[in-house]
């Protein structure tokens, strides 16, 4: 019997949960133009997946970083820059200013299309 599985992280399953922990932030602090979140909230988050909360969280923001919100002027991403920082044991996100007042205005959020994610 040869069993065959595999220990993969799903960055896109967590890119979207740090997508939606923002949205939330977002709601609770709308004058926020930008959080700063403990990477131990990230590692709850993340359902204590270490790696992900960890050495994964890169990938994982490169893929969070390309949603998008529909503007004025067409589609922008969300996050304009983020920085982990493990010294401080933190995420900081800087989110786009136009992509923020229309999430506050009620547009969704646009997901990347993973099939064409290289």
């Amino acid at each position: 019997m040869n069993l065959e599985f595999s220990h993969k992280p799903d960055y896109f399953l967590f890119a979207q949960l740090i997508i939606r922990h923002i949205e939330n932030y977002i709601q609770k602090h709308p004058d926020a133009d930008n959080a700063i979140f403990d990477l131990r909230d990230v590692y709850e988050l993340f359902r204590q997946d270490k790696a992900s909360a960890t050495t994964n969280l890169d990938g994982i923001m490169n893929i969070a970083d390309e949603y998008k919100i529909e503007t004025l002027n067409g589609d922008e991403k969300l996050i304009s820059r983020y920085e982990i920082n493990a010294k401080n044991n933190s995420l900081l996100i800087d989110f786009n200013s136009n992509a923020l007042t229309s999430l506050k205005n009620g547009k969704p959020i646009i997901a990347p299309d993973a099939t064409h994610y290289e």
